[in-house]
C-alpha cells in the first residue's frame, strides 16, 4: 500500500469516525421513543450498528480495497473522539433546533390541511347529509299525502263489501302475513346456521 493510499485511508477513517459520532448521537436522540418495547429496541440497535459497519467498510473498500490495519481502527476512534470532545455539544444543540423547526413546520402543515381540506370536506359531507335527509322527509311527506286518500278509499270500499268477502279478505291477509313471517324466519335461520 502506497503512502498516498495510507494517507487517504487515515483521512477517510477519521472522517468516518466523526460521522459515526454524529450518527450515534442522532440515533440516541430518537431511541427513547422505542426503548420501552423490547423487539423494536433490539431490532433498531442491531440494524443501526450493522448499517454503520457496512458503510465504514464500504468507504474503506473504496479507498484501499478493504485492507484492515490497526491504524484504521485507531483513525476511526480518533475521529469519533474528536467529535465527542469538540463538536458533540454543538451538534446536539443544532439537532434540537432542527427538530424544533421540523415540528413547527409539521404542525403548521397539519393546521393548513385541517383548515383548507378536512374542514371544507366535513362541511360539504354535512350539507349533503342534511340535504339528503330533507329530500327523504319531503318524499315521505308526499307519499303520505298520496296514500292517505287511497287508504281512505280502500277502507270505504272494504266497508261497502259484504261481510263474507270482508272475512275472506282478512283471512287472505292473515295467510300472506304468516307466509311472509315464516319466510323471513327461514332466511334468518339459514343465515345464522351458515355463520
Amino acid at each position: 500500500m502506497t503512502l498516498q493510499v495510507q494517507f487517504l485511508t487515515m483521512i477517510s477513517m477519521v472522517t468516518g469516525g466523526f460521522y459515526l459520532g454524529i450518527a450515534h448521537d442522532t440515533y440516541r436522540r430518537f431511541s427513547p421513543y422505542w426503548r420501552q418495547r423490547i423487539f423494536p429496541r433490539y431490532f433498531f440497535e442491531i440494524t443501526f450498528w450493522m448499517a454503520q459497519t457496512l458503510l465504514l467498510f464500504y468507504i474503506l473498500y473504496q479507498v484501499n480495497a478493504g485492507e484492515l490495519r490497526a491504524y484504521v481502527f485507531i483513525a476511526c476512534m480518533l475521529g469519533f473522539s474528536v467529535y465527542k470532545v469538540i463538536f458533540a455539544s454543538t451538534y446536539k444543540k443544532i439537532l434540537e433546533m432542527i427538530i424544533r423547526i421540523l415540528l413547527i413546520i409539521y404542525h403548521f402543515c397539519k393546521k393548513v390541511i385541517h383548515i383548507f381540506i378536512i374542514t371544507p370536506i366535513r362541511g360539504i359531507i354535512y350539507l349533503i347529509l342534511i340535504l339528503f335527509q330533507f329530500i327523504i322527509s319531503i318524499l315521505f311527506f308526499m307519499i303520505k299525502i298520496i296514500f292517505i286518500p287511497i287508504g281512505w278509499a280502500v277502507k270505504l270500499v272494504f266497508s261497502l263489501l259484504p261481510k263474507k268477502i270482508q272475512k275472506n279478505i282478512r283471512k287472505s291477509i292473515e295467510f300472506y302475513s304468516i307466509i311472509k313471517n315464516t319466510s323471513i324466519n327461514w332466511i334468518k335461520n339459514i343465515l345464522f346456521k351458515r355463520k
